[in-house]
């Protein structure tokens, strides 16, 4: 891995281009707690199967594992406040979102990312099985690039009292034959 230590506090930057099937972070590098992982230190991992995030990480940054293709699974721990815009975009073979049950920011229904009110989708996994999805009651946003690339996907339900579509929410959605959008919503954003 590479890394880029401040003070106390470890960010993983980037990796070895060969990394390849299940990953482990390490908690500690030089004696140091890994507390972040930096914009795009993953990106275009394609043989990464599983990735497992240390405890003390409290942020994952913009495009962290985006393409990571052969992705399936990852675990988002307790301390985690902050996951960046599109952080697991075109992961296309990524089946579930898990988050550990004590985080304070974030929370998962049957693998979709939310935050931790469940108001606002922030994820749905690009391999989920399934092709209809109904958003969940209580969900008033629909996050930027919530459903992209989601390709497994011919119908989604948004629920009533939803007031806000993110952009690019449905961008690459290629199979998508149907959404319904309630009155509630008032802003759709682009593309």
């Amino acid at each position: 891995l590479k890394y880029e230590i401040k003070g106390n506090a470890v960010t993983i930057t980037g990796r070895d281009r060969k990394v390849s099937g299940a990953l482990t972070i390490p908690a500690t590098i030089e004696g140091k707690p890994v507390t972040s992982i930096g914009k795009s230190a993953f990106s275009r991992c394609y043989s990464l199967t599983s990735i497992t995030v240390p405890d003390g990480v409290t942020s994952i940054g913009k495009y962290a594992f985006s393409n990571c293709s052969d992705l399936t699974s990852i675990t988002i721990p307790d301390g985690v406040t902050s996951i960046g815009e599109r952080a697991f975009s075109s992961c296309l073979r990524l089946l579930a979102i898990k988050v550990g049950a004590g985080n304070i920011s974030y929370a998962d229904a049957d693998g979709v990312l939310f935050n931790k009110k469940k108001t606002l989708l922030v994820t749905y996994p690009k391999g989920k099985k399934g092709t209809n999805y109904d958003v969940p009651d209580g969900v008033a946003t629909i996050g930027v690039a919530a459903f992209y690339e989601c390709r497994n996907l011919r119908n989604i339900t948004i629920s009533d009292g939803a007031t806000a579509i993110g952009e690019e929410a449905f961008h690459g959605c290629s199979s998508l034959m149907s959404i319904t959008i309630p009155d509630s919503v008032t802003s759709i954003g682009d593309y």
